[in-house]
């Protein structure tokens, strides 16, 4: 499997703004503005005081059924749930093969337990039995993300580097439609084509629509590289670029079913490339964890893979 070089010439970045030191004025004033209580807070104000979302997926609990994570989300103190695999009828909870209803009901148990759906992960649809076959497919997903109110439908791409100019293709066929749904169209590094930063800003190239953007996973550079790319230097690839980033850690040889902050990932160095970049707000959702076997142990490792994010983020 290729997995690309880092290419300054794809890099692109946008113009960024000239940075000046605050008067002592306007230092004392911007205090001010903030309120004593939030000086009373602490860093759980700082994270909050950033426009990061952070959630989790239904992932880490997916030998379980998707109430369960949905359960374990909420119970780990998270606002926000991105919806992947679970066990069921399919591994992933929502496909091309559900139907609206299904996705009705995967809304519904969310809102139950006050969670915001903020991600949808696509799986396959199928470009590979023609371009028409695949823009249908994709439409059915967009709108299971409409059902359940989410933003953003995220991507894996294709493997088969002879669908790849096919696969940009029904991308760009469906982004106006995705945004007339209030979805945002997204591809994560999931190796093939698409296993680096560089190479996801080829793809986005390929599709050349504004609503296709870079769903970054920095686990998934260390694995499909077998760990020879590191994210904190892959990350400085892809600016302009982020819309959200699945939070995945790595360890050698090649796992991702770690608990952040557990693995050889820098999160402070990738998360700090990415802010210089501009993704400065967004969802930010924890997608793996270490496999403990029961539901309960698993939430404990949410509720902990939450704190090391939230101070992470704050420290920025």
């Amino acid at each position: 499997m290729t997995s690309g070089a880092r290419s300054d010439q794809m890099k692109n970045p946008p113009n960024k703004p000239c940075l000046r030191r605050a008067t002592r004025r306007e230092f004392i004033c911007g205090v001010a503005s903030v309120g004593v209580a939030s000086l009373l807070h602490g860093s759980s104000t700082a994270v909050n005081a950033t426009s990061y979302k952070v959630g989790c997926y239904t992932r880490p609990w997916d030998q379980f059924d998707y109430r369960s994570a949905l359960d374990g989300i909420a119970e780990a103190g998270f606002k926000y749930a991105g919806i992947m695999t679970a066990k069921g009828k399919s591994w992933l909870i929502l496909n091309v093969e559900s139907s609206q209803e299904d996705a009705q009901k995967v809304a519904d148990e969310a809102k139950q337990r006050g969670l915001k759906v903020l991600s949808i992960y696509a799986g396959e649809f199928p470009v590979e039995r023609s371009v028409e076959a695949g823009i249908a497919g994709l439409r059915t997903l967009i709108d299971h993300c409409a059902v359940c109110g989410c933003p953003d439908l995220m991507l894996a791409g294709t493997s088969n580097e002879g669908l790849v100019k096919d696969y940009c293709r029904v991308v760009s066929e469906c982004c106006d439609y995705a945004a007339t749904k209030g979805v945002r169209l997204s591809i994560k590094p999931h190796g093939g084509a698409n296993a680096t930063g560089p190479q996801c800003r080829q793809l986005i190239q390929c599709v050349g629509h504004p609503n296709f953007k870079l769903w970054y996973d920095p686990g998934n550079i260390f694995y499909y590289s077998d760990g020879t790319i590191d994210p904190a230097d892959d990350s400085t690839s892809v600016d302009g670029l982020v819309a959200g980033v699945s939070v995945k850690d790595f360890r050698r040889p090649k796992e991702v079913m770690v608990t952040p902050g557990d693995g050889e990932v820098s999160f402070t160095k990738v998360f700090t490339n990415l802010r210089k970049g501009g993704f400065v707000s967004g969802p930010v959702l924890i997608e793996c964890l270490a496999r403990p076997n029961t539901a309960a142990e698993i939430t404990r490792e949410a509720k902990r893979a939450r704190a090391f994010i939230e101070k992470t983020l704050a420290a920025l």
